[in-house]
């Protein structure tokens, strides 16, 4: 009977701690500011943390306990509040959130209850080791040396490379479990994080051991980060991240050459020169078609060549990480245009900041290769959405309203939304506004004045005497999903002396709206004019040409179209000669 009421204690007290895990709201706090000393040890793969973090509670509630969270390869030491141990209660937590697909995390006893928008600073300290690890990846049927080249973040003697959230939790987070197995779950918690951590600031201190050789290089992607110096054996740098939400802090350690050009550094493994050089060589002739439309570069991009040839390049603000011998040469000035953007334009806002970077590209493409290459370009990226969006009308995950809302171009947290179709929206802009329009726009942006969804909507519709509020509620404030267009009706009326006026109705059975280019085909050329055509609704234009019309096409692939199966109208000749 003792044994019995024992047992049944245990069972009590293990339920209840059940229920308080299940209980937590890991995302009650937002990281505030971060303020760490950060030792790193490749010959022992170690890496050793204190500092201070500020939480912040944004929840609706008062809080008692903080989550914080690292990566399972790592330990926490102590967590102190005004210099006094606090109770900490430590458990491993599965997420892919982290390369290892788990944390270490840390339930903490905060000393007062924190009310809401009230702050606590938490004394901390870690250490562990970062090795080679794609457990979150080989766990999920993904072959090992795939999973080791995607995930290929480590601290070694030969090369240390360690990007953040989303990768390696080296620095202390807390989110909700994210599973790679569930579709998009990993980049659903990836963007709330974001969100929340937008206006937070990471001031870091990094020391790295530089025995009797050289010390190797070292590149940060912050937003500031002073030239490292080395003090008594130690290499150090004094770094800081503004607006943490748009930068997951990476840091790179290796024996680097460099290749120096005009806004652009490569930094190469010994043996790379040359395929150093001839990034460095396509950067540098795409730098004044960036500067013609972005303006002069705010700080000079930086690239790193990787150790594995196999990896998948990972671009953070202005710095890319790839492997530089099988990066295809073909495919160095469009992955240049890319990253010359995000050195040149900075946006907090994902939509503008990697949807203009996709801009970028396109524009490079029309440059080189002529307008087809760059609708061609475009086309691929839209029908990746569009074949995204077809499947969710399938399966509906939110009442149609709050999901027009939650899929906006700013609030979306999918990456296809706002790169690739917010690619596409820059582009039509394009088409609507004409180019010095939109330069201008860019132009007059100021990253710390966009404090609110509508300002870079108002910069442009400054640029223009139409009103564009209705392209901006279909495609950016809300996500109407995609237009559908057909020419519904075309009549032929021969003009004196030798002209036949066409007469084109085009039909919108798409919900969004878009300015479309239609195209009148006759024998030996065509005429090609533009139709706003509002979503669920006609549009009528008369067009003037030479010759007895052939075709309509209406839409060129510049805008992105649930069907694209009904873009043609033939004109039978008995038509066309009336």
């Amino acid at each position: 009977m003792k044994l019995r009421s024992l047992v049944l204690c245990f069972l009590c007290v293990l339920l209840a701690s059940v229920v308080n895990a299940f209980a937590l709201d890991r995302e009650a706090f937002t990281f505030a500011k971060y303020d760490l000393n950060v030792r790193i040890e490749p010959e022992q793969q170690r890496l050793g943390v204190r500092g201070t973090i500020t939480l912040r509670n944004d929840s609706p509630t008062p809080q008692k306990i903080a989550v914080l969270q690292i990566s399972s390869s790592l330990s926490w030491s102590s967590i102190k509040a005004g210099g006094k141990p606090l109770q900490f209660v430590l458990q491993p937590y599965t997420s892919d959130i982290d390369h290892t697909g788990a944390l270490s995390e840390a339930i903490v006893t905060l000393p007062e209850t924190v009310p809401p928008k009230g702050t606590v600073d938490l004394e901390i300290a870690y250490e562990g080791v970062i090795v080679l690890d794609a457990t979150r990846l080989t766990r999920i049927g993904a072959p090992e040396a795939q999973a080791n080249s995607s995930d290929w973040d480590q601290i070694s003697p030969k090369f240390t490379a360690a990007r953040g959230l989303g990768y390696v939790a080296w620095y202390p987070i807390a989110t909700e479990a994210a599973d790679l197995s569930e579709g998009k779950n990993l980049f659903e918690v990836l963007g709330r994080w974001r969100t929340r951590e937008i206006a937070s600031t990471m001031h870091l201190q990094f020391a790295i051991p530089s025995g009797e050789d050289e010390p190797p290089e070292f590149l940060v992607n912050a937003t500031t980060c002073p030239i490292a110096h080395e003090v008594q054996h130690l290499f150090a740098a004094d770094c800081t991240y503004r607006l943490l939400g748009t930068l997951a802090p990476t840091f790179v350690i290796a024996d680097y050459e460099i290749v120096e050009r005009a806004g652009i550094a490569v930094h190469f493994l010994h043996g790379h020169d040359a395929s150093a050089n001839n990034y460095a060589d396509a950067a540098e002739k795409v730098i004044p078609l960036i500067t013609e439309w972005f303006g002069a570069a705010r700080n000079k991009a930086e690239t790193a060549d990787l150790i594995d040839p196999n990896s998948a390049p990972y671009e953070s603000g202005s710095l890319l990480l790839t492997p530089l011998t099988s990066a295809d040469p073909k495919l160095a000035g469009l992955t240049a245009a890319h990253q010359l953007t995000h050195a040149a334009f900075f946006s907090p806002r994902p939509w503008i900041n990697e949807g203009l970077a996709h801009f970028a590209q396109a524009l490079y493409l029309e440059q080189q290769r002529g307008r087809q290459a760059a609708l061609d370009y475009i086309g691929l990226h839209s029908s990746a959405f569009a074949a995204a969006d077809q499947q969710r009308e399938k399966q509906p995950a939110a009442p149609p309203s709050e999901d027009e809302v939650n899929r906006s171009l700013v609030n979306t947290t999918d990456e296809e939304l706002y790169r690739s179709k917010a690619m596409c929206v820059w582009w039509m802009l394009r088409g609507m506004l004409g180019d010095q329009a939109l330069k201008k726009a860019f132009a007059s942006y100021h990253p710390e004045d966009d404090k609110e969804p509508s300002y870079m909507p108002r910069l442009i519709q400054a640029q223009t005497q139409r009103d564009l509020e209705w392209f901006f509620d279909d495609w950016v404030y809300r996500d109407r999903g995609l237009p559908d267009f057909k020419v519904a009706s075309a009549f032929t009326r021969k003009t004196l002396p030798d002209g036949y006026m066409l007469t084109i109705t085009v039909e919108n059975m798409g919900s969004a709206g878009a300015e479309v280019p239609l195209t009148v085909k006759f024998d030996g050329g065509e005429i090609t004019k533009r139709l706003v055509v509002r979503g669920k609704s006609n549009g009528v234009i008369r067009v003037e040409v030479p010759k007895p019309p052939e075709e309509i096409v209406v839409n060129d692939g510049s805008v992105p179209e649930s069907d694209t199966t009904n873009n043609t109208f033939k004109i039978e000749a008995a038509d066309a000669s009336k």
